[in-house]
């Protein structure tokens, strides 16, 4: 059995990351290896501070912005190469303790040789690998190609994309979550990778009312007789949410409010004249990074003239007390809704995804290019947007054909009113999502990936998913 370190950024959060070192430190831990979590920001969870990794410090953005965006805070290459070997030094160092008090043996960089949030951190992982011979799973989420705003601005630059995004070593094996990621990472830098899609419990037990959550609803301000739209992602551009609040506006309208009052909501609650169709966001804004997409979107809400709650302020990867406050877990946020959005215009793989699923609600969804080449074959029932974006507003947030959403809306007051075509479409998925990404999959994957010798080869790539 090994002694494996995971290191990312931040753990313990409600980003889809921190959610997969959820999984993959428990799957593992039950498999009879022991974990250590390493990280700039430990949240809720055990682990080792390095306060350093943490990717929203002004030193770590300033970085990824003068590598990927703009040579702007440094005269030169040269004083910007300094300060990211400077800082990749001091983590260094920092890493090397935690590994020798830990007995750390097997490394697992969770996203930090792929997205380079934070630059240094990729160098000084690397460093260590190489410097104690250490085996090295590397778990690639995101890459920093994927992004479209990136564009690589001087030497050093390259050298980092080249040298460590990810790093070619033979210590090091590759594990990406689609098989876009997969080809892009073989044809760019010719690195095999594996497929190891995300995962969730479904065996586990259901989400359900408890002495906890109970009050949820009333402590967000919803009544019984309202219809809760949850969005449970992150708050930043890639997930589309402009995409829900014109499908609550669509769904909103007085054709539809006399359809749900005349047929009563799938659970028995009636629907009156004043009910609320209320689209709540319970993801953080923390990570938005790229001009105001928080204040956009409220601006967006606001003229659309939907009910709109933002509730990160009492939602945490657990359940927590924050400043004397009772803070909920995410998996609150879903026993108490009615319907999930899920409007991504781009995801690794898909959290909130499997989440809904598990959860055993309805959801509508943008069809995301991962979603189409890795998941929509497997028949899962969905309210769908389709997948072409029409265009951008005036302040820059996407819009697609009226019409879709218009159809969107209808087939969500289908299965906000009919309780049998809702409890089958819901069964189904869940019954899908079981099959083809519970944590038994995982633990097979990571079986093979663990326990072989690690190897490195440039002229082929696994399929195996």
């Amino acid at each position: 059995m090994k002694t494996i370190g995971i290191f990312h950024y931040q753990v313990g959060r409600t980003d889809g990351v921190s959610l997969e070192i959820d999984k993959w430190k428990r799957v593992l831990e039950e498999m009879g290896h022991t974990v250590h979590l390493c990280a700039g920001d430990l949240g809720t969870v055990e682990g080792t501070l390095i306060e350093e990794m943490y990717h929203h410090r002004p030193d770590a953005e300033r970085l990824y912005y003068n590598a990927f965006r703009q040579l702007y805070h440094y005269p030169d290459d040269g004083a910007y190469r300094a300060e990211l070997l400077d800082l990749a030094d001091v983590i260094a160092r920092k890493m090397r303790g935690f590994v020798e008090e830990k007995g750390i043996d097997f490394l697992i960089p969770q996203n930090v040789w792929s997205v380079a949030v934070n630059p240094s951190v990729a160098i000084a992982l690397a460093r260590v690998m190489r410097d104690l011979q250490l085996p090295a799973l590397a778990h690639n989420h995101d890459f920093y190609w994927e992004r479209t705003d990136v564009a690589l601005t001087c030497a050093t630059a390259i050298e980092l994309a080249d040298k460590y995004l990810p790093p070619r070593d033979q210590l090091a094996r590759h594990v990406v979550i689609n098989t876009l990621a997969q080809r892009e990472l073989a044809e760019r830098k010719g690195i095999g990778s594996t497929v190891v899609p995300n995962v969730f419990d479904f065996d586990g037990p259901p989400w359900q009312p408890d002495e906890y959550n109970r009050d949820f609803r009333a402590r967000i301000g919803l009544r019984e007789n309202d219809v809760f739209i949850l969005q449970a992602t992150r708050i930043v551009p890639r997930k589309g949410i402009e995409l829900a609040v014109d499908f609550v506006k669509a769904l909103d309208s007085p054709e539809r409010r006399a359809r749900l009052t005349a047929r009563g909501l799938y659970d028995g609650r009636p629907f009156h004249d004043d009910s609320r169709i209320v689209l709540v966001l319970a993801g953080y804004a923390h990570d938005d990074l790229t001009a105001g997409y928080l204040n956009r979107l409220q601006r967006k809400v606001e003229r659309a003239g939907i009910d709109a709650l933002f509730i990160e302020d009492i939602v945490g990867g657990r359940r927590q007390t924050w400043d004397g406050r009772k803070v909920y877990s995410l998996w609150d946020t879903y026993v108490f809704a009615d319907f999930v959005t899920y409007p991504s215009l781009w995801e690794g793989w898909g959290n909130q995804f499997l989440e809904a699923l598990c959860a055993r609600l309805p959801l509508m969804l943008f069809e995301y290019p991962v979603y189409q080449a890795d998941i929509k074959d497997k028949g899962f029932r969905v309210v769908s947007l389709g997948s072409e974006i029409q265009g951008r507003d005036d302040v820059g947030l996407v819009q697609i054909a009226p019409q879709i959403i218009e159809a969107a809306a209808d087939q969500a007051v289908e299965l906000l009113t009919a309780a049998r075509l809702r409890q089958e479409m819901v069964e189904h998925n869940f019954q899908l999502g079981r099959q083809h990404y519970s944590l038994e999959a995982l633990r097979g994957s990571l079986g093979l990936l663990v326990g072989e010798r690690v190897g490195f080869s440039v002229s082929f790539y696994s399929s195996r998913g």
